[in-house]
């Protein structure tokens, strides 16, 4: 799978769970993902695993695999305080 397709998989997540994201940067090889309310907000990549597999990476040091973006959008959502 692609890039895109990981972001645009955890961009729906994050949406179940109220917060505002949309794909920025020349190639839409980034996820905004923001509180609605504004303030806090934080920028995804979606990056290849060692394990051959791939992994989100967002501000403040978090991570999690990409074969959980529901698991990937609780914690963004933890981290933005939503």
């Amino acid at each position: 799978m692609s890039r895109r397709h990981h972001l645009a998989t955890l961009s729906y997540e994050a949406g179940l769970r109220g917060l505002e994201s949309r794909l920025v940067g020349p190639a839409g090889d980034i996820l905004r993902v923001a509180r609605p309310s504004g303030g806090r907000d934080t920028m995804v990549l979606a990056v290849p695993a060692s394990d051959g597999g791939w992994s989100y990476l967002w501000g403040g040091g978090g991570s999690a695999a990409t074969a959980d973006p529901s698991r990937a959008a609780e914690l963004i959502a933890a981290f933005l305080g939503h």
